[in-house]
């Protein structure tokens, strides 16, 4: 105890010593951290935007309005039969209009003057959004949907936002590997930073140093020092982090979330915490590897 507390009392010597260096250190980790909490937290937020539009991938398969109720009673028996099929329903040309009106502007209904264009469909929910393409391939060879496909051909009659989805999937694959480029940029620049800090610690106390191998003083009593300073260099600039992206949680993503409805951007508390314990650990990660670094370079013990 008496070892950590001279270590401490040693760390907050070494702060006053290198002020601008010391807050350079401090700010940098700060920055960094803060940039990777907002790119977890983007993460975050990118998977459940990928998770709900995933859950409203589907097939509508259209029927043309002279199909029999038996055909499409077979059509819809064969669908069931496949594999990742999670549901299917029959929508009626009323029901389509229905459902169009509810969602349409007033003046493209009045357009309709009374008349109903839209096709009849059986709408086909899947268990898993992936099988899209492989269940849509099925449907269209079936031979009875093929002749009371709404359309002029089953492809044409097919519809589903696969392609959609696989675009998305890309786009977010792209932004993934920017993300963790520029955190494993941010780390080595944090990472230099905390590097210099603590060289220069070590520069200004090199008489001491000195003194205390002459009088017997162990490799860790000289390191303890610096290695405490590392360390209260990133937590603080982790605790500054977590601040700032605390604020960020209670005013913007609110306004964001309410602004955006149609997208699951909500993040639950219980991530957040995590996020913010993630950052802390990281940034004393990054503290004590950096000052092992300095030390390994410039304190010969």
């Amino acid at each position: 105890m008496r070892s950590l507390g001279y270590f401490f009392k040693e760390s907050l010597h070494g702060f006053t010593r290198n002020l601008s260096t010391t807050l350079g250190s401090i700010v940098t980790i700060f920055l960094s951290l803060l940039i990777i909490g907002i790119f977890l937290v983007g993460g975050v937020v990118v998977n459940n935007v990928m998770s709900s539009v995933e859950n409203e991938v589907g097939i509508s398969a259209f029927i043309s309005d002279d199909a029999s109720q038996s055909d499409i009673d077979k059509v819809e028996d064969f669908i069931r039969g496949i594999d990742g099929v999670a549901s299917v329903d029959f929508t009626t040309k009323d029901q389509a209009l229905e459902n169009f009106k509810a969602t349409s502007n007033s003046d493209i209904v009045d357009a309709l003057d009374g008349q109903n264009p839209l096709p009849a469909s059986i709408e086909v929910e899947l268990s898993d959004p992936k099988l899209v393409e492989d269940v849509a391939s099925q449907i269209e060879q079936n031979s009875t949907f093929a002749s009371i496909c709404g359309y002029d051909s089953p492809s044409e009659s097919l519809k589903y936002g696969q392609k959609s989805v696989a675009q998305l999937f890309q786009l977010t694959s792209y932004v993934r590997y920017i993300g963790i480029a520029l955190i494993v940029l941010l780390i080595f620049i944090a990472l230099v930073f905390i590097n210099n800090t603590i060289r220069l610690a070590i520069l200004a106390r090199r008489k001491e140093i000195a003194i205390m191998r002459l009088v017997g003083a162990s490799n860790g009593f000289i390191r303890g020092p610096f290695l405490m300073e590392g360390s209260l260099h990133a937590i603080i600039g982790s605790l500054f982090a977590v601040g700032v992206l605390e604020l960020l949680r209670n005013l913007a993503l609110p306004k964001l979330a309410g602004a955006l409805k149609f997208l699951a951007i909500d993040v639950n508390a219980g991530t957040f915490v995590i996020i913010y314990v993630a950052l802390v650990i990281a940034g004393l990660i990054i503290g004590l590897f950096g000052s092992a670094l300095a030390m390994r370079r410039y304190l010969k013990v």
